[in-house]
């Protein structure tokens, strides 16, 4: 059985290198009545990490994402991100922090039609000023460290449901980001093709991309080094896993 550590040897938030970092993190909707879909939560990612964020429908994740992506503000407490505090920035100052800091893999892949593997991840460059040929480049890099350098001229949504993920996943690795949020990255994959994609994001992890992969899946938790459990939008628990 593998053994189960508690996380406590961490510090809570602001560890000395800390990408991520939530602190009291609230968010409520002013709803009829009130939805408080987060409530206090505290934590943060070191550089180099690979964390899961697991609970049960409803518990908050999605909520956490959007906060720790800054695509939403928090209510009260404060999120810093590669060291910027997001309550002290303007939204187009966070717009810019997404682009160079943050990237994201999501459920859906969200990848364009009738564009090859190669131009959906250049086009995570896109508004770098970097020029085309430079672009198409550093995609093809991703590409083949995802294991897709023999896809990259393929029309991307021809391509079975893992590939699709993987380019999904270069595009995100493509601008060198600080951290990787992936939502659910496995959710649309049978159960194989969601293995390789767990140890894709492993092997990421291990060449020293930061990465915090959301899901509801404890199972897909376990094989991480470390879990935080959400529920009811409260930290239910932050450990270690026995892995790695």
């Amino acid at each position: 059985m593998t053994a189960i550590l508690v996380h406590d040897d961490a510090p809570a938030t602001g560890g000395h290198d800390a990408v991520l970092t939530l602190n009291a993190v609230t968010k409520h909707y002013p709803t009829t009545p009130p939805v408080r879909a987060l409530q206090g939560v505290t934590f943060d990612v070191q550089r180099g990490e690979l964390v899961a964020v697991v609970g049960p429908s409803g518990s908050g994740k999605s909520t956490l994402l959007h906060i720790m992506g800054t695509l939403d503000r928090p209510t009260s407490g404060e999120v810093t991100v590669a060291g910027h505090r997001v309550s002290d920035l303007s939204d187009r100052d966070l717009s810019a922090l997404r682009s160079r800091h943050i990237g994201f893999v999501f459920q859906q892949f969200f990848l364009l039609s009738g564009y090859t593997a190669l131009d959906n991840v250049a086009d995570g460059l896109l508004y770098t000023g970097m020029t085309l040929a430079t672009r198409r480049e550093l995609a093809a890099i991703e590409l083949e460290r995802v294991g897709l350098g023999h896809r990259l001229g393929h029309d991307a949504m021809k391509l079975s449901g893992g590939e699709r993920q993987r380019v999904a996943i270069a595009r995100a690795l493509v601008g060198g980001p600080d951290i990787v949020l992936a939502d659910e990255p496995t959710g649309n994959l049978d159960s194989k093709t969601s293995d390789a994609i767990v140890a894709l994001i492993e092997d990421l992890n291990d060449s020293g991309s930061t990465i915090v992969v959301i899901t509801h899946n404890p199972e897909i938790a376990s094989h991480f080094p470390r879990a935080i459990g959400l529920r009811d939008g409260a930290v239910e628990y932050d450990k270690l896993n026995g892995v790695h």
